[in-house]
């Protein structure tokens, strides 16, 4: 019948990716006990630089999910700060009643269990000072501090592009392997993570973007396909981001 070979079509485009990725590449990983937490020497060192320094950092998730989706999270560092601040969201934390919300000092490019993070935003020097105020402001304010599910959200990914939307000028188009990015809870219609375009979105499960920044996605079950004119790329379910400009093409942003 045509609508049983239509929907195979469809769940063929939406798993290809996830399953090459599975296929091509260790994504399930070992013991989460022994898995690498070391630093990737991405960061700059803050005790020999004195700028301010935000950093948004994703890395696979762990296991069968990183084949789907990654985990993302933000560093930053105010002027003569000897030390990083991590804002993420950790799921495991809301056993016993706690919040999701970690803040945190640490390393702030660590490997996320065993996966090396990469850099998807940054702002450093004059001006970034003010907007680690609104960054710690904004995820003080994370409205899901008490929930979370790794599909379709609020998770990790849920908790970056809301900071995001109150920071803008981090410009942050996150990766389409962020499951969760688009999960506005009882809303839908949103700017969009980079503050750049809107979108619609019903509870992350199906939706559709369209920004300077992020180009034009489409959600189909929180998988997301679309087009990146800006930085002449693609965007694939569990492949990701393929294109000609690096996602972040400068060491020094327009923080002024």
């Amino acid at each position: 019948m045509r609508w049983i070979k239509r929907t195979t079509l469809i769940l063929i485009g939406l798993l290809a990716g996830p399953l090459l990725v599975m296929v091509g590449g260790d994504v399930l990983g070992s013991d989460w006990r022994t898995a690498s937490r070391e630093p990737a020497n991405i960061a700059p060192d803050p005790f020999t630089t004195r700028e301010a320094i935000v950093h948004v950092y994703a890395a696979r998730t762990f296991s069968w999910r990183g084949a789907f989706g990654v985990h993302t999270w933000i560093s930053v560092k105010p002027t003569g700060a000897p030390t990083y601040t991590i804002y993420e969201v950790i799921g495991w934390r809301q056993y016993g009643g706690h919040s999701v919300l970690a803040i945190h000092n640490g390393v702030p490019d660590r490997y996320w269990f065993g996966k090396r993070p990469h850099l998807i935003a940054e702002l450093r020097g004059d001006g970034v000072d003010n907007a680690i105020l609104r960054i710690d402001k904004a995820a003080r304010r994370y409205p899901y501090q008490h929930a979370y599910t790794v599909y379709p959200g609020p998770n990790s990914n849920t908790f970056t592009a809301w900071v995001g939307r109150h920071v803008p000028e981090l410009r942050l188009d996150l990766p389409p392997t962020a499951i969760g990015k688009d999960y506005l809870g009882d809303s839908l219609i949103s700017e969009t993570p980079s503050g750049t375009g809107y979108q619609f979105s019903i509870k992350g499960l199906f939706g559709i973007l369209a920004a300077i920044e992020e180009g034009i996605e489409i959600n189909i079950a929180g998988l997301t396909f679309g087009i990146d004119p800006l930085n002449l790329a693609i965007k694939l379910p569990g492949v990701g981001r393929l294109g000609l400009i690096p996602q972040v093409a400068r060491s020094e942003s327009d923080g002024q």
